[in-house]
């Protein structure tokens, strides 16, 4: 069995930390780097539920895309949610490591899932992060030509379900050929000139005003989807593309941690 440092920098080769945000926590967070490691466990975030479900697997490994302590902490006991989490993983003999900005910025990151699960042909960056012409946020491509209603269907069947669904502003008949996503949440790119490129531009959390805003200047349309969907996608690529550089045993969990549960 592969030490849990051979792992921890196999990982780092694919979406190096350096590449993060530097308000991002990202990294190994707990778990001793010369434990051994058979069974990796993937998901989006870093809930108690998800802890538990790495534990009864007997997972050495959790891989989350959301830091479980992004803004810092004082305290790691078990009187907190938090704590909680983190004191079942601990208990399981489960370390934990996050891949968060720097899985989206990657060539093979969460955008790029997405893009690959939704067709997008001539993948390239919304905008570019590093003059290599892969590494980037978002992506944009284009898809053989469909409605709006037809595309947003396609998105809808790639996507695991939620209680948020797919939201969508445009005409259902409009033309789509050009497709732009960004994985998680993406309204700060609404006002970008590079959008305007795109036929629908699909991400995560618009707001209001500034999807009003875009929507206002003609030029595409919008799709709206769950936050953790989006980022989902990213999951089994990776544990796919771990079992095939190193011996262990992957498994994607297929929880729901999306915060809402239902809509009227």
């Amino acid at each position: 069995m592969p030490a849990l440092a051979e792992i921890v920098d196999l990982i780092h080769s694919w979406f190096p930390p350096e590449t993060a945000e530097e308000w991002d926590a990202v990294g190994l967070v707990s778990g001793a780097p010369e434990d051994r490691v058979e069974r990796v466990m993937f998901a989006v975030d870093p809930t108690l539920e998800v802890a538990q479900e790495a534990a009864e697997w007997d997972a050495d490994l959790l891989v989350v895309h959301h830091p479980l302590y992004l803004r810092g902490t004082t305290t790691i006991a078990a009187t907190t949610p938090k704590g909680r989490t983190l004191t079942t993983l601990n208990r399981a003999g489960c370390a934990l490591l996050t891949a968060h900005t720097n899985a989206d910025r990657a060539v093979d990151g969460v955008s790029a899932a997405m893009a690959s699960a939704l067709g997008l042909a001539e993948q390239r960056p919304l905008a570019s992060v590093k003059e290599d012409g892969v590494t980037g946020i978002g992506r944009i491509g284009t898809v053989a030509p469909t409605t709006l209603q037809e595309f947003a269907e396609t998105v809808a069947g790639v996507l695991p379900q939620t209680a948020h669904g797919v939201r969508v502003a445009g005409d259902p008949s409009r033309r789509i050929e050009t497709v732009a996503l960004c994985g998680g949440a993406g309204d700060f790119l609404l006002g970008d000139p590079v959008l305007d490129a795109a036929d629908v531009y699909v991400t995560s959390d618009l707001r209001h005003h500034p999807a009003q805003e875009f929507l206002e200047r003609g030029t595409g349309a919008l799709i709206d989807v769950a936050h953790s969907a989006a980022e989902w996608l990213w999951l089994p690529a990776t544990a796919a593309r771990l079992a095939e550089a190193i011996r262990v045993e992957t498994r994607v969990s297929t929880l729901v941690t999306d915060p809402w549960t239902f809509r009227i």
